[in-house]
């Protein structure tokens, strides 16, 4: 238990210090940003409130200070702070900004007033000075009736400022309109709602000692809650600075998918019809590594296939595409995706003096080309995919997407 215990907070610890090494830049070029000292704020209260209380740290922290246990107080002005900075991020986020700065003050005076007065309570109340473990410290402590008055009174504090997380949070992720902002909301809700069972279940051992019941079996419950709602908080705050770039690399990837997939046809066809490319094609091998700007490249393929199947098309007619689809058993649409790949098997499965003659293409019904281009290219997609397997004799599939 107490390696799980100590893998949490080492996590929490480095991710917490990590997340604010990583927009100090941000803040250094943003000084007069409030929500953003107050994020930064959060994050480096976050890290310290878990690394003074390791284990491997807490003694020689105490003795630095030369106070037993000092940690204890360390943390939990640490968590005081942090809670206060998420409403100020909170409201900033959701809120005009000078009705920000008013609600901003109202939540930093209250939390202020009550840090205030949980030091002043803990020079008179100090938690057991011999124990091996932070987790040991506090369970030892509420056993006085003083320190668990006292501990009453933190969880009160970090319980109001966790339900004010979960109510904002909420509010503001029907706001927000971008998507990985509502995802990192949502995490921050979940993460608060776990360090609310955090409270409860200290609570209840609190209780405990007053009713005389042992509650020491909860602690589990408590520490592994209140780390990995620490934690879901943590990755909650910065998911919207890093998501985008997942969004980002997901998108390149299927890029680069359709890339390759639309080879084969593009292929084909640049063989019947060599003016379609603009530059000179890359061998197969080569083809694999992916172009320096793959977006452009995509596009270029998107095109110099619409443009060589519009050649082929004058090669073709309906009864030419219908006796070719008859004698596979297939189905006659030429507007679906097989059908378009019917077209191009049918007019390149002839010798090229016959492709030259000219046939009466106007009665075979075009599907315009659609005016998103994630669209074209899923199409197009279909289609590589259809004439890949009417080539290698294999079965498509024939299901035909239904255009709007």
């Amino acid at each position: 238990m107490n390696t799980v215990y100590g893998f949490l907070a080492w996590t929490c610890a480095i991710g917490g210090l990590a997340a604010f090494a990583y927009r100090l830049p941000d803040l250094l070029r943003r000084k007069h940003d409030p929500a953003l000292w107050a994020l930064c704020t959060y994050f480096l209260c976050s890290g310290i409130s878990f690394l003074v209380d390791l284990d491997a740290l807490r003694v020689h922290i105490s003795a630095l200070f030369g106070r037993p246990n000092v940690t204890s107080l360390i943390v939990q002005v640490a968590v005081v702070v942090l809670t206060a900075a998420q409403q100020v991020v909170l409201v900033y986020w959701s809120c005009p900004p000078e009705e920000a700065r008013r609600r901003a003050r109202r939540r930093v005076l209250f939390f202020g007033v009550a840090l205030c007065v949980l030091v002043a309570a803990s020079i008179a109340v100090s938690p057991v000075t011999k124990s091996k473990t932070a987790t040991s410290t506090i369970l030892l402590s509420i056993q006085h009736g003083e320190y668990a008055l006292y501990m009453s009174f933190y969880l009160v504090i970090c319980a109001i400022g966790q339900f004010e997380t979960v109510r904002l949070s909420l509010r503001f992720t029907k706001m927000a309109n971008r998507q990985w902002l509502k995802v990192g909301m949502r995490t921050v809700t979940l993460g608060a709602s776990l360090i609310l069972v955090y409270c409860v279940t200290r609570s209840i051992q609190i209780a405990g000692t007053r009713l005389h019941f042992d509650g020491s079996a909860l602690d589990p419950v408590q520490w592994s809650c209140g780390s990995i709602g620490a934690l879901l908080q943590i990755t909650g705050w910065t998911i919207p600075s890093w998501g985008i770039h997942i969004t980002r690399a997901l998108g390149w990837l299927r890029s680069y998918r359709s890339y390759l997939r639309l080879r084969p046809l593009w292929w084909a066809l640049y063989q019947a019809s060599p003016d379609i490319a603009l530059d000179p094609p890359r061998s197969w091998p080569r083809d694999l590594i992916p172009p320096r700007d793959l977006h452009y490249s995509l596009y270029r393929r998107v095109i110099e296939i619409r443009d060589g199947q519009l050649t082929l098309r004058t090669s073709l007619s309906l009864a030419d595409f219908a006796r070719e689809a008859r004698s596979l058993d297939l189905p006659e649409d030429p507007t679906s995706p097989l059908g378009e790949a019917l077209q191009v098997r049918a007019v390149l499965s002839r010798p090229p003096e016959e492709r030259a003659e000219q046939a009466d293409a106007s009665d075979i019904p075009a599907r315009p080309p659609y005016e998103d281009f994630r669209d074209e290219v899923e199409w197009l997609t279909e289609v590589a995919s259809s004439f890949t397997a009417l080539a290698q004799g294999r079965s498509p599939r024939t299901e035909a997407r239904v255009t709007t």
